[in-house]
């Protein structure tokens, strides 16, 4: 029997693409019309976004574990948050909640040791971007990394937070990221990362500059992969 699996939810196209890869992959494993049982639960982003703009780690952690609480009392056996920025709280829920978590940042460095990237650039919220959530993580697994410059950053946080969590998909923000991406290239980078669960809907592994870590998908596939352990 699959593990239960557990998605705290902050943004809604963040979520909805986590949980659709997971059940699309699944098929491939599990046959037809068949996924592991997921329970979701989706506090609105409203509630986290004035403390994503204060770094109030502790009310986020507030937030999320109050969703950990709910999907563990609906039988999940451990949890997901298809949310780079939301991983920077990410040590105070692990520590205080009831069931165990998945790590997108470590997701994404094993998968990035795995295809021998040594440099990433990480696109992410502006929040995500100069915080800590990969530098400790890409750390630990010997991994260097770039992040856009400040205008850049500023102008990625305002894609993501006024167009992308809204389903809004521009062609214009989508080769300004291709622009930026080619900037990280030309710095040394030999890989991106997706970190805000929503870059994956915009960027086009075809035409980017430089191969992709889809942060999202990368969990669901994880999220799967522990499910079936």
């Amino acid at each position: 029997m699959a593990q239960h699996i557990g998605i705290v939810a902050c943004s809604a196209e963040g979520a909805a693409l986590c949980y659709r890869t997971i059940c699309l992959e699944a098929l491939r494993v599990m046959g037809e019309h068949n996924h592991p049982e997921i329970t979701m639960n989706s506090i609105p982003m409203a509630k986290f976004m004035p403390y994503f703009y204060k770094n109030e780690l502790e009310q986020i952690a507030g937030i999320m574990l109050e969703s950990a609480h709910k999907v563990a009392k609906a039988g999940a056996e451990f949890a997901i948050c298809p949310d780079n920025t939301c991983h920077m709280a990410f040590d105070l829920v692990a520590k205080d909640s009831p069931i165990p978590w998945l790590n997108i940042a470590e997701v994404v460095a094993e998968e990035a040791t795995k295809n021998h990237f040594k440099r990433i650039g990480v696109l992410g919220t502006k929040y995500l971007m100069e915080g800590n959530v990969y530098p400790k993580v890409f750390d630990k697994y010997s991994l260097a990394y770039e992040i856009p410059s400040d205008e850049e950053r500023e102008k990625i946080n305002s894609i993501i937070f006024k167009e992308l969590v809204n389903g809004i998909i521009l062609e214009d923000s989508r080769l300004y990221f291709n622009e930026v991406i080619q900037k990280l290239k030309e710095g040394g980078c030999d890989a991106v990362t997706l970190s805000c669960t929503e870059i994956p809907l915009i960027i086009r592994p075809d035409d980017c500059p430089l191969p992709s870590l889809d942060s999202t998908r990368l969990l669901a596939k994880a999220a799967l992969g522990n499910a079936l352990i």
